[in-house]
């Protein structure tokens, strides 16, 4: 291979392939004799570097310019889709647990390492998706192209633009749809999910995503052996067009723990390099999961929570995922700087479909906001109370939403800005009360005027529209069939780096929420959240584990640290050809390190807590910190430490979660635990159980801001 061609390939390309054709037995130099025989065997496979993407531009670093999305002229007249429930399906062939039966890519030759009966559990209900290209368009609206100052311009195939609507944009989607379809899981009857790739990458638009049409499915926050975690250590180089793979989630809480148990996560791709720009093009899925004692998903039972089983639809009607998502559209005009053999080319044909900005260095940020993949969708809700699943599916954006009344009813036009209309005059008018976030059922109900939520996190959240909140007098007023309610973002984020300063006008309405009568017919027989007279009362819902937080217990812990760092750039090119392909990807790290598979950062003990100091280094970047395998619990954030008195913290920082939110310069010390894998059976022959770490900004991720991290069962981890 030419030394040119290997200026061409990052950091991330050449460790992806191994390394072997230029280092050989060198890449797992860093590990010792017995880490390298625990290594993942992805350190030694050797790939064919002329089909991998490579840098553009003659290998410099690019930036590339945001579009203006063409303006939506008539919002809210579009009703919000809400994902159908998967039903089982009997697969053929057949699933198995025997010697490369977890899937059909015979170089892996891969097993489950557990059957659900090994921890007392019944045989899966199975599913299945594929993952194919579809077409999507994020409004039926009318649009106007416009420049980046809001005024009207000539599209620049004019002659396609004849009724005024935007073309259908070419998307990667679990059954060939946008969010895809949801799974509802229930703690105690595992799931098995056939993910079958019929993508054809020849039939899409943009060029982003991965360049064969790879795929490696993540359940987030998933208790899940390493197998069906979708991380780079099993498998590296993804599953191409053609086949399948089946993802065992056992719907097990860690260590066995009531407490432990969580209620919303979401599937999402996950190939290594490419995960932002699969997920951007449509790769996401939602995996509501039920416990039959305190939420079984009928507000008859349990804690009482909104939601009543439809027959007919498979829903459970009153409880409703909201993923939110931004993205913007190709204004034909504006130059890519992407995989081109040109580079700054622009593309016309491409005007009102999805842009992706492959080079971001700060993250992606689009100027279109939506809801379950629709742009200013409109809601009908009943007069009673709702249950929300919010989940923030952006690339890099941040929001902050409430919900508000606009005295005017008028909204108004902001031509060429992030959101596009304003409800200037909007007014808080109802709150919301938070019963979970993405560690599943908070410990008790808490009261919000509104709530920030970052790239991937999720929170839950009811709503009573019977009412809406206390005025000045103390007094309440009931709502009436008719009214009108926005769920607005008031967070100005103008690119990935972190949300601007406080703007008192930016309102961008999201969803528009129309209140129906409820018929004579029903009864709302959720526990309330407000009584008679309005007054919030917190109730007990799920105690957090019980674990000991004492600083004699916690110094008894191998403890680790993790800083958080923006790198030099590029770096490398005026360096000898080796070390300039070392060093290309250096823009996001990780105590001084891009993600390498095959040196991971920590190695713990199956069964042996331990407290990690987690450290956002500066720049000014925000990170979103996700953690695979088990949630985690913040022990202290900031200097202030978890206690008693205030045990979930005025934003819930202090109950289970898988993502830190971590702001410039902050620092979080959390207490993680590693249970169940790997299984008895892998340790007694010294196989580790492979996970990551990684920033949930995915252009961040994307870009080496990963960690690798193993679990050991038959040795005691050291302090590191």
């Amino acid at each position: 291979m030419a030394i040119r061609d290997l200026l061409q390939l990052t950091r991330r390309q050449l460790l992806k392939i191994g390394g072997a054709f230029l280092f050989g037995a060198a890449a797992g130099d860093a590990l010792s004799a017995d880490d390298q025989m625990t290594s993942s065997s992805s350190c030694t496979f050797v790939g064919d570097p002329s089909q991998l993407f490579q840098s553009p531009c003659g290998g410099q670093e690019a930036t590339e310019l945001m579009p203006t999305s063409p303006f939506i002229l008539h919002p809210f007249e579009q009703d919000l889709p809400v994902p159908v429930p998967l039903k089982t399906e009997a697969l053929s062939p057949p699933y198995g647990y025997g010697l490369g039966q977890q899937s059909n890519n015979g170089e892996l030759n891969s097993t489950h390492s557990i059957k659900p009966a090994d921890i007392g559990y019944p045989e899966p209900d199975t599913y299945h998706i594929k993952l194919q290209v579809g077409f999507h368009c994020v409004t039926n609206s009318t649009v106007q192209p416009i420049d980046a100052n809001g005024n009207p311009v000539t599209p620049p195939q004019a002659a396609k633009f004849v009724d005024g609507r935007l073309p259908p944009s070419s998307i990667y989607g679990f059954n060939g749809t946008f969010p895809g379809p949801m799974i509802y899981g229930r703690y105690g009857k595992p799931a098995l999910v056939r993910f079958e790739n019929e993508l054809d990458p020849t039939r899409v638009h943009g060029l982003f995503g991965a360049p064969k049409g790879q795929f490696l499915t993540h359940l987030h926050n998933g208790h899940t052996a390493p197998e069906s975690d979708g991380n780079p250590h099993a498998t590296p180089h993804g599953y191409h067009p053609g086949q399948w793979v089946d993802n065992l989630y056992l719907n097990y809480p860690a260590g066995g723990d009531e407490n432990e148990k969580q209620s919303f996560l979401w599937f999402h791709d996950h190939f290594e390099g490419y995960t932002g720009a699969n997920v951007y093009r449509g790769l996401v899925g939602l995996y509501p999961i039920y416990d039959p004692d305190k939420d079984p998903g009928d507000e008859n039972y349990g804690l009482r929570l909104p939601g009543v089983p439809n027959k007919d639809t498979g829903r459970v009607d009153y409880d409703i995922p909201l993923a939110i998502f931004d993205c913007a559209l190709d204004d034909g005009v504006t130059p890519h700087q992407d995989f081109h053999v040109g580079c700054g080319e622009t593309h016309p044909e491409w005007w009102g479909m999805t842009f992706f900005k492959h080079f971001p260095n700060h993250g992606f940020v689009g100027d279109i906001f939506t809801v379950n993949g629709k742009a200013f969708p409109v809601l009908h809700v009943k007069r009673r109370q709702y249950r929300f699943r919010f989940l923030d599916a952006s690339i890099s954006r941040v929001y902050e939403l409430g919900l508000m009344k606009s005295a005017s009813g008028k909204l108004q036009e902001a031509r060429g800005t992030q959101g596009q209309w304003l409800l200037p005059d909007g007014q808080q008018c109802m709150q919301f009360v938070q019963i979970a976030s993405e560690g599943g059922l908070l410990p008790d109900s808490t009261l919000r005027n509104s709530f920030e939520i970052w790239p991937s996190r999720r929170k839950e959240l009811i709503v009573d529209f019977t009412h809406y909140m206390k005025g000045p007098d103390g007094t309440r007023k009931e709502t009436k069939a008719g009214d009108v309610i926005y769920l607005v973002n008031v967070a100005k984020m103008e690119d990935g780096r972190k949300p601007d300063s406080s703007d008192p006008s930016y309102k961008v309405p999201i969803l528009k929420l129309v209140i129906d009568d409820l018929p004579a017919t029903e009864t709302d027989n959720s526990a309330a959240v407000f009584d008679a007279a309005g007054n919030f009362a917190s109730r007990k819902l799920r105690p957090l584990p019980d674990i000991d937080f004492s600083d004699a217990a916690l110094s008894k812990l191998t403890h680790r640290s993790f800083e958080l760092q923006r790198g030099g750039g590029s770096g490398g090119l005026n360096l000898d050809p080796v070390t300039a392909v070392l060093n290309r990807e250096t823009q996001w790290l990780i105590n001084d390190r891009p993600f390498q598979v095959c040196e991971p950062l920590a190695r713990t003990q199956k069964g042996y807590a331990e407290v990690w100091r987690v450290k956002n280094g500066g720049g000014g970047w925000v990170h979103p910190m996700h953690f695979h395998q088990e949630e985690h619990r913040i022990i202290e954030k900031n200097g202030v430490r978890y206690n008693a008195v205030t045990p979930v913290g005025p934003d819930d920082v202090f109950a289970k979660e898988d993502t830190i939110a971590l702001g410039p310069g902050e620092e979080v010390v959390i207490y993680r635990n590693f249970r169940t894998f790997p299984t008895a059976t892998q340790a007694a022959v010294g196989t580790t159980a492979k996970y990551v770490a990684h920033c949930h900004n995915l252009a961040h991720e994307d870009h080496t801001m990963m960690f690798g991290w193993e679990i050991i069962g038959n040795s005691r981890s050291t302090t590191t």
